[in-house]
């Protein structure tokens, strides 16, 4: 954890053959009054592979208490860890640490061809649910083409949600982010989300980093044929362009709830404070 990053903007990513990257995430809960029971849910260890981007090592250390851990993964294949202790005293710290490589030659991410009608990447959520202004947004972008399709939700969103940090919060619906022009990387996501459905292109949440980015990122794989399979093509609409060598996947699901970093509860004092820290960098590229 202490070797040195590379600055990555010296870098073409995007023209490397194989770049590996550090991961280094904290997540420190203060409470005022020690507290019992406490069960929580990380998800912030990346899966084994994800497309061309392989999982080599990894850690989750828990400081502050005993945790019993148990390691699962859901139902969109994401790696979820379970912690649980007993009793916090003061304060309890969670920290992941991951080396992630990605291999061009190994890419794309494929899906089997049912992926284009699994409902879970066509059917709306409470978050992504349309309204008449998503819906005549919608209307203007109809185009054959899934991909051009894609870059065309994509550049839309972009135009229609400023980044404004400080406006929104998790529970901030796409119809409520596109009425406010305003908002950040998940709330793109959810409106590309919700023009996605509206206009039949399977799509999903990703949750994961953006490098040279403060706190971690979110953006839409959309979904398409290819072939006898189907495959899934990364788009930031925080920033309108597709996602590519600088971005590095942690979970996916239908929504941001299903990839919340963390997540739990406990009994005791309702006071806690949440401080977070992230090292995310290129430790090497070829």
């Amino acid at each position: 954890m202490t070797l040195e990053l590379l600055d990555h903007t010296a870098i073409d990513l995007d023209g490397a053959s194989r770049v590996t990257y550090l991961l280094d995430q904290r997540l420190h809960y203060a409470y005022d009054e020690p507290i019992t029971s406490l069960r929580q849910r990380l998800v912030v260890v990346p899966p084994r592979r994800h497309g061309n981007q392989h999982r080599r090592v990894h850690r989750v250390e828990v400081t502050g208490t005993t945790a019993r851990r148990v390691w699962r993964r859901d139902a969109h294949g994401n790696t979820v860890v379970h912690l649980h202790a007993r009793r916090v005293e003061q304060a309890v710290e969670f920290r992941a640490a991951v080396l992630v490589e990605r291999v061009r030659q190994d890419g794309p991410t494929l899906l089997p061809l049912a992926a284009l009608r699994d409902p879970r990447l066509l059917r709306a959520t409470r978050l992504t649910a349309p309204d008449d202004r998503l819906r005549d947004l919608a209307s203007g972008l109809s185009c054959g083409d899934p991909i051009e399709l894609a870059h065309r939700i994509c550049s839309a969103v972009h135009s229609a949600v400023g980044y404004e940090y400080g406006v929104t919060s998790v529970s901030t619906t796409a119809a409520e982010a596109l009425a406010g022009g305003r908002g950040v990387c998940q709330d793109s996501a959810h409106v590309m989300l919700a023009l996605c459905h509206l206009l039949g292109l399977p799509a999903r949440y990703v949750s994961g980093h953006l490098l040279g980015e403060g706190g971690t990122h979110c953006w839409v794989e959309v979904v398409v044929p290819a072939g006898d399979a189907a495959v899934a093509v990364p788009f930031d609409p925080c920033n309108d362009r597709q996602a590519g060598f600088g971005y590095v996947t942690v979970a996916i699901g239908r929504d941001y709830s299903d990839v919340a970093p963390t997540s739990g509860h406990y009994l005791g004092t309702p006071n806690n404070t949440l401080a977070t820290s992230r090292r995310v960098g290129v430790l090497a590229a070829a």
